[in-house]
């Protein structure tokens, strides 16, 4: 189960979509139970990708007008959380554990070989995101709001944990983890709104974890995808194989973020993470990502490694030199600008892939990736350009959300269609 995959669309090296069943595949991905026979249903629960990105973009085209709207006309929330504390929480764990959900729940069973949430099951984890959406925009009890808005990312965690121990897949032990601290992180939101923990704490965990998936999963895909593109073309130039480099950079960047997580002001931490910056720039040359330059749906891959990369560099130097690099501006190179691009490049290449399609980017794809990054950096320059800062503010988040929401008006219709082919 540990073969490196030749498939285009998968994400991620130990398994392909041969690992299910083939009768699934030629129903078109409908549903099926648990002993691998084919239900009828719709094909949006077939698969946990297609819900799940299809709610993200949606929320993600939604909450930020709506988050821009509401502070320039002091608009009250209801819910447990005030002000910033909304859209710090609904963009970590509304609309980007939406994206990661559907992201991991469609590559586990390629990790793993063992059969998909769908149906019903995935239907109840969709409303267990809802719910929680809901309770963060209307419940303003704390610990009710807690309660509510916990039940999906601890589902989610407990759900990957059992697919990855049942199918003995201790490589993405990892990510489970990871997908554990998320949860405890939005937790500690609610606590930190309620008064009873230190301001920041849960948004450095929660972005700290991110980053690291980001830079784990990336690390994977990015040179995998490059390699097969460029093979394809016949070229002799590819990606470098995983070695120290690789190594150096990825441990590094995990120690310079616990780091950040834990002592956020101190300067060896942020020497450990212009380090970590330097050495995942590094990293993405190796993978060769020029040659791709022609391709938008692969080269949006490696862009979004470059913004990953330049924003643990700039997490470092606005402890360093803080009036030089505003901590805002490195919070949102990571978060509009990686999280941004990296989850619309992986929503839309496996919107294409996992449905049969052919994975290419159209114009209305390439202006989603073009608007999205062209955002990032508006929103960025926000603090750094003070006097803008308000039509900055407005014009960047109006652009990274018109990008999500083309994502939706252009793949609703995949995320929502049978599987086209075998």
């Amino acid at each position: 189960m540990n073969r490196p995959s030749s498939s285009p669309h998968s994400f991620a090296s130990p398994a392909t979509d041969r690992s299910v069943p083939r009768a699934r595949r030629k129903a078109g991905d409908t549903g099926i139970d648990g002993r691998g026979r084919v239900l009828g249903g719709p094909a949006i629960l077939s698969y946990g990708f297609r819900p799940f990105f299809l709610l993200g973009g949606l929320y993600a085209a939604v909450a930020v007008p709506f988050w821009i709207w509401a502070h320039a006309s002091g608009y009250p929330l209801h819910g447990p959380f005030p002000g910033t504390l909304w859209h710090a929480h609904e963009m970590l764990f509304g609309f980007l554990s939406a994206v990661i959900a559907g992201f991991v729940l469609t590559a586990v069973p390629n990790w793993t070989g063992r059969l998909p949430l769908s149906g019903t099951r995935l239907a109840v984890l969709v409303l267990l995101w809802l719910v929680g959406r809901i309770a963060c925009a209307t419940v303003a009890a704390p610990w009710a709001a807690l309660a509510l808005d916990m039940l999906f990312p601890v589902t989610l965690a407990l759900a990957i944990w059992r697919e990855v121990l049942v199918g003995r897949n201790r490589r993405n032990i990892p990510v489970a983890a990871l997908l554990t601290l998320l949860a405890v992180a939005g937790g500690l939101h609610h606590m930190e709104a309620g008064g009873l923990i230190e301001p920041g704490l849960a948004v450095r965990l929660a972005i700290g974890v991110t980053t690291i998936l980001m830079t784990l999963i990336g690390g994977r895909i990015i040179p995998s995808f490059t390699r097969n593109g460029l093979v394809k073309k016949g070229s002799n130039a590819l990606p470098a194989a995983f070695g120290l480099p690789d190594k150096l950079a990825l441990f590094t960047t995990v120690l310079g973020l616990l780091a950040w997580i834990i002592v956020p002001e101190a300067a060896w931490a942020a020497a450990l993470l212009v380090a970590a910056g330097i050495l995942l720039i590094a990293r993405l040359l190796r993978w060769k990502g020029w040659l791709a330059r022609r391709e938008p749906i692969l080269a949006v891959l490696h862009v979004g490694y470059l913004w990953l990369s330049v924003g643990v560099a700039m997490l470092g130097l606005a402890i360093l030199l803080p009036s030089a690099v505003p901590a805002d501006a490195a919070i949102h190179t990571l978060t509009a600008g990686a999280v941004g691009t990296m989850t619309l490049s992986v929503m839309s290449r496996a919107s294409l892939g996992h449905t049969g399609r052919l994975i290419a980017s159209d114009r209305i794809t390439t202006a989603i990736y073009a608007a999205v990054s062209l955002g990032a950096l508006l929103r960025i320059l926000a603090p750094i350009i003070p006097e803008a800062y308000q039509a900055l503010i407005i014009a960047g988040g109006s652009l990274w959300a018109l990008a999500f929401l083309l994502f939706v008006m252009r793949y609703a219709r995949i995320l929502w269609r049978p599987r086209q082919g075998p």
